[in-house]
């Protein structure tokens, strides 16, 4: 089969950042979860030290992202990956004035070809990296402040078997909210504001460049022990900072709200329900407005084999560490890089458990249903009609702790996309196909404290 054009690469690849937006999906576990990667750390002073260092060896199957009638490219892969986080320790009798918490972590990525392919894969060996603060000003006091930011250099390489058609890039997030506690804490309403941008790498993909300004209210009201009432708000303002010939591209200034309840209803059983309205507000530019205009929301049941702690801010701070088995719902919408937004729909079921300190179990899987609106070409000349993607995503990983401060791991991943093929460019009959399917598997050793 003939390697995909370098359009066409380009187009299958503007709806794979789609499913890459988000950093963490790229992270191992223990970066993504550090209740569960940290060990006992290095006391120094008012603050907790844990360094630690991984390395794994893996098999990729789908390096590009290419679809079965394509030139699918396997790999294997050597990660490594060094990271150190710190965090205020607990103070010995008063209240907290602060509490601080900041990470980093680099990963270096080596490529060796795994079947028979001519192409250099070895060219795309790079370095991601992620660091991240947060900084609560008198958490426990009736009026306090939260400064938080994050940067993260995601590697993706495109369709096209080039570094200079590579989606490397940079994502800044940073913002503050101020915190209004009154009521001893049953009621609490932060307010804040949230800056981000997003800058590619390649001079050929500057056009993707954006910047995002964002309003966020969000507050809780516990009406019993365990269980509270939430809401939240934002609206935001994206901007491309210079389309181009990307005319397609547009300005956004989407809008969220919703409301709903999280609690544990027993020791046991913990329900997360939220639901509200999203609209995303795209501004006129050189092709037809569309825009998403309808409900969000989530909906959540978890169980704990033993009995749950205490009511938590989101399902997200329940760690990995803790043994559960989750069930849910999201439904919300993104900005697109190929038209004006895509709408997602994602039932999921979630696994962990910990079983003596020793070894751990996570896994999760989901189905999506992504859709699409009607795309157009740059000049205003309609490419496709609407359209949906059925999305599969499963990954498990499991860790064995030698000792407290070593441990084997081992992950593997599986993500599949059944979509559509559309031209690849105006007046031409040539299709590109954008489903694919791929199996990731990693085998490691990490030290960490």
């Amino acid at each position: 089969m003939m390697r995909p054009t370098l359009y066409a690469a380009v187009l299958a690849g503007f709806f794979g950042l789609t499913l890459a937006g988000s950093a963490a999906a790229q992270q191992q576990p223990w970066l993504a979860d550090r209740g569960y990667g940290q060990g006992i750390g290095y006391d120094v002073g008012s603050f907790v030290l844990h360094p630690s260092l991984a390395g794994e060896f893996g098999y990729d199957s789908n390096m590009y992202l290419r679809a079965p009638n394509e030139d699918v490219v396997d790999v294997w892969r050597l990660r490594i990956t060094p990271s150190l986080s710190m965090a205020t320790s607990t103070p010995q009798g008063g209240p907290e004035k602060y509490r601080f918490s900041a990470g980093v972590a680099a990963s270096y990525n080596e490529y060796f070809a795994a079947g028979d392919t001519r192409e250099d894969v070895s060219s795309f060996r790079n370095v991601g990296a992620s660091a991240d603060a947060d900084l609560t000003v008198n958490p426990e006091g009736q009026f306090g402040g939260r400064f938080y930011g994050n940067l993260v250099r995601t590697i993706q390489p495109s369709n096209f078997s080039d570094t200079t058609a590579a989606y490397n890039r940079i994502h800044l997030r940073g913002g503050a909210e101020l915190i209004w506690k009154p009521g001893g804490g049953l009621f609490d309403w932060r307010l804040g504001y949230e800056y981000g941008t997003t800058l590619f790498e390649e001079d050929r993909f500057e056009t993707l460049n954006s910047s995002s300004h964002g309003i966020r209210t969000r507050g809780r009201w516990r009406f019993l022990p365990r269980t509270a009432l939430l809401f939240d708000a934002a609206t935001s303002f994206t901007r491309y900072e210079d389309p181009g010939t990307n005319a397609y591209l547009l300005d956004s200034n989407p809008i969220r709200a919703r409301v709903g309840l999280n609690g544990l209803m027993t020791d046991r059983l913990a329900l997360l329900a939220m639901v509200g309205w999203g609209a995303s507000f795209h501004e006129a530019g050189a092709v037809p407005i569309q825009n998403f205009d309808g409900p969000i929301g989530q909906a959540q049941i978890t169980y704990f084999p033993t009995p749950a702690p205490g009511l938590s801010d989101s399902e997200r701070d329940v760690s990995l560490t803790l043994s559960r088995v989750a069930l849910g719902y999201v439904r919300d919408f993104e900005s697109s890089y190929f038209g004006s937004y895509y709408g997602r729909d994602r039932g999921y079921l979630r696994a962990s458990a910990f079983f003596a300190q020793r070894l751990l179990v996570a896994g999760e899987g989901g189905i999506s249903r992504v859709h699409f609106p009607t795309l157009y070409f740059a000049n205003g000349g309609e490419r496709t009609g609407s359209f949906n993607e059925t999305r599969y995503d499963a990954s498990l990983h499991t860790e064995y702790r030698i000792i407290p401060t070593v441990g084997v791991n081992a992950t593997v991943s599986y993500d599949k996309n059944d979509s559509i093929s559309m031209p690849t460019s105006a007046g031409t009959t040539d299709l590109d196909d954008l489903s694919y399917d791929r199996v990731q598997a990693f085998v490691g050793v990490r030290w960490f404290m």
